[in-house]
């Protein structure tokens, strides 16, 4: 991921129409999260993660329900696996692929090769000692790693931007030439099972810089140098909005018989528009055989690296977006009509401007549902709160999260659980459930505990 790229807030050009979600046609496979809808395709569907962060149980809970890839946002990169020369630290790496492994989901690998976030003393070497420096640090951390990592990216933007199709000028690339094979020899080397890709930016469509990728990539398979899948981070927004040939330029990629893979993907903006975009770049995946998946930058607006963008699927309470809704969609589950829309809100008896008022978000198929539930404090701060829902005929819950449940058929009543029963006046939390059978669609009373 490239930090210092200029971000503006108006959604993407090149976006289908307004209509284009709700004329998709739903699969006879269910499917209850991102992950599932995409593994009914053969696909997968990840996040980047960030380790400090799994202390927090909304961010924890949506990361081992939905997502079946995870990509450990810095804690593989140099500066962080290298701080200081032939002295190696993995334990926030390792807290991430521990995790990933409990739960059954993929890794990829963030970054062996980078001319950002080199430690200082590597920033500082030139020539034969950095050239030496970076294949030590991959052939170490690919090694430490080994058989637990599904693809590498190996070597991270190392073309300029621009109509040049030129090499990024950087201390790597003045080491010289091959340096970027010379990286993917060692990872080779150093993991033989692990898939190994390059990762750039800006390579949306068939432009310069990604035709000079191309050339890379073909040049590579002439002469045996390891490659097997390219990388394209897909980041959005009016200054590089989604282009018309995106699905074009991945499949020229696939037809040299490389995965393509959408590795960082977050789109500016909200609503329809921006719900579309998504599902623009997941119908593309869907079209190329060889688009093995797609992996969202982040999972809340609010762990952006661009938040103030709100590019993600889940907002700042980690309820779902319309771009939620739109991407199940095409993969072809079906959702509820309302969702990710949340409902009219109730106060509680008792509650009015001083209690507590709820909303539902749901996510619907064919004998199933997801449904989030936002709590949000009135004008006096929560000390605790209570949720009732009532399910229909036949509806039962089968698992639930942030909250106690009191039963799991009929009229059911969600309390607060020690860590987010304390909610600052005109704040909010959330909470979910999952079940069988038609989802509640009635308005759920909040009370104030």
């Amino acid at each position: 991921m490239r930090r210092s790229r200029a971000i503006l807030t108006v959604l993407t050009a090149g976006a289908v129409t307004a209509g284009a979600v709700l004329a998709l046609s739903p699969s006879a496979n269910a499917a209850t999260t991102l992950g599932s809808a995409a593994a009914a395709k053969s696909k997968y569907f990840g996040t980047a993660v960030a380790a400090y962060k799994l202390s927090d149980t909304v961010y924890a809970g949506i990361l081992d329900r939905e997502f079946t890839m995870v990509t450990p946002e810095n804690e593989m990169k140099w500066d962080a696996t290298e701080p200081s020369q032939n002295s190696f630290s993995y334990s926030s790496a390792d807290t991430i692929v521990a995790r990933a492994k409990t739960n059954g989901q993929r890794v990829r690998g963030h970054a062996l090769a980078w001319h950002s976030q080199q430690p200082g003393w590597a920033s500082s070497l030139s020539g034969t000692a950095l050239r030496s420096a970076m294949v030590n640090h991959v052939t170490a951390v690919a090694t430490h790693y080994k058989g637990q990592i599904y693809a590498w990216d190996v070597v991270n933007e190392a073309f300029a931007d621009g109509s040049t199709g030129a090499r990024r000028d950087s201390n790597l690339q003045r080491t010289g030439n091959d340096w970027i094979e010379v990286a993917f020899k060692a990872a080779r080397a150093a993991d033989p099972a692990a898939k190994l890709c390059y990762n750039d930016y800006n390579t949306d469509g068939v432009n310069a810089k990604s035709t000079a990728v191309y050339n890379l990539v073909k040049d590579f398979q002439a002469r045996g140098v390891p490659i097997d899948c390219v990388g394209f981070q897909s980041h959005f927004n009016s200054a590089s909005p989604l282009p018309s040939d995106y699905q074009a330029n991945l499949q020229r990629f696939a037809d040299l018989g490389v995965e393509v893979q959408i590795t960082e993907l977050d789109i500016a903006g909200s609503g329809t528009a921006q719900a579309d975009s998504y599902a623009t770049v997941v119908q593309a995946c869907l079209a190329v055989s060889k688009c093995a998946g797609i992996t969202v930058w982040g999972i809340r607006d609010s762990d952006s690296w661009r938040a103030s963008d709100t590019p993600l699927l889940f907002d700042a309470n980690g309820t779902t977006k319309a771009a939620y809704t739109s991407v199940i969609s095409a993969f072809g589950a079906t959702t509820s009509p309302s969702s990710p829309t949340p409902s009219a809100s109730s106060s509680a008896p008792g509650g009015g401007a001083a209690g507590c008022t709820a909303t539902l978000s749901t996510n619907a198929w064919t004998g199933g549902f997801v449904t989030t539930v936002t709590v949000k404090a009135g004008t006096t701060a929560l000390t605790g709160w209570r949720v009732a829902v009532t399910l229909p005929t036949g509806a039962a819950i089968t698992n639930s999260w942030s909250s106690t449940a009191s039963g799991s058929t009929g009229a059911v009543t969600f309390s607060s659980v020690g860590y987010n029963g304390g909610v600052a006046a005109g704040a909010s939390t959330s909470f979910g459930f999952q079940g069988t059978g038609s989802a509640p669609s009635g308005t759920p009373t909040c009370t104030s505990a």
